[in-house]
């Protein structure tokens, strides 16, 4: 996964180049969004990242405000239905636009993290397996780290390819490993690491270390399906309350209401449009929702 701001076009490198006027609006104080850059791998602090937001910020209000206020303007003036305050009602939907695009970027390392954390966690135990694989077919270690960096298991083998780029450039092995045990987000990434490490200092037999924890994860992958089960039933009993016997009732409500107040065919329709729109939403939350609940070894 590679680190791309949300609505930008520029490269990480150009980016940090043009937001240097817009440093002085930022700090560099350690908070949440400080471990989660550090997560990315991309060489970028807090300051400069939110820079570069408030940069994007200024530019997208300055830009949507005069095609806002360009479009509402031009309705007024030739006689189609417009607003009176085409001005104020421009920049408002400029603003409106642009702080939604600013609250996207500020909260994207957070979003960036979490989904390299729930990938690397994904791709764990099918790792763990092959390197049991290899290593009882007595293949070194440095060159099962090695096979799986080239392999295709995602930000595990983006992991690996750090510890051999350090190992290669002059770092012990072990050192290599426990430094990326202790940086990485994922609690099963950093035990697996340390145990990797401490057998290797203890002179341990690794096959035995990676077989349990093949048989650990294997647990902790049971228990999380256990857990998202007993979430799923409360879930599922909300939705079909909401999405599903709600609008029903209230379709029949509607009808005949319809029926006895002599509602407009106009109003009606209004009304079946904005509970469909409704409907829609509340199935695009529920599969969010969902989503976000599944477990990280699945």
């Amino acid at each position: 996964m590679k680190l791309k701001i949300p609505f930008t076009f520029s490269d990480i490198e150009i980016a940090k180049r043009k937001c240097k006027y817009f440093l002085k609006f930022s700090n560099n104080k350690e908070s949440k969004i400080t471990q989660y850059l550090r997560n990315t791998g991309v060489d970028i602090d807090k300051r400069t990242y939110l820079a570069i937001c408030y940069r994007n910020f200024f530019y997208n209000l300055l830009i949507t405000s005069v095609i806002f206020t360009s479009i509402l303007g031009l309705t007024t003036y030739i006689g189609l239905p417009g607003i009176e305050n085409f001005l104020i009602a421009g920049f408002g939907i400029a603003l409106l636009i642009s702080g939604f695009i600013l609250m996207n970027q500020y909260n994207y390392p957070r979003i960036y993290s979490l989904n390299k954390k729930r990938d690397l966690e994904k791709n764990l135990i099918p790792v763990l397996q092959d390197m049991l694989v290899q290593l009882n077919s007595g293949v070194p270690l440095f060159r099962i780290i090695a096979n799986i960096s080239g392999s295709d298991y995602g930000e595990v083998s983006s992991e690996f390819k750090k510890i051999i780029s350090e190992i290669n450039s002059g770092s012990q092995q072990i050192v290599a490993i426990e430094k990326y045990g202790k940086i990485n987000t994922s609690e099963y990434f950093r035990r697996v690491l340390w145990q990797i490490s401490n057998g290797m200092r203890a002179g341990s037999d690794m096959s035995i270390i990676i077989n349990e924890e093949v048989k650990n994860l294997g647990k902790e992958q049971a228990i999380q399906i256990q857990s998202y089960g007993s979430k799923l039933n409360p879930l599922v009993m909300f939705y079909m309350l909401i999405a599903v016997i709600l609008p029903s009732l209230g379709i029949t409500f509607l009808i005949i209401l319809a029926s006895l107040l002599n509602f407009s065919g106009t109003f009606i329709k209004t009304i079946l449009v904005f509970l469909f729109l409704g409907v829609v939403f509340i199935q695009i939350m529920f599969l969010g929702v969902i989503k976000s609940r599944r477990p990280t070894l699945l």
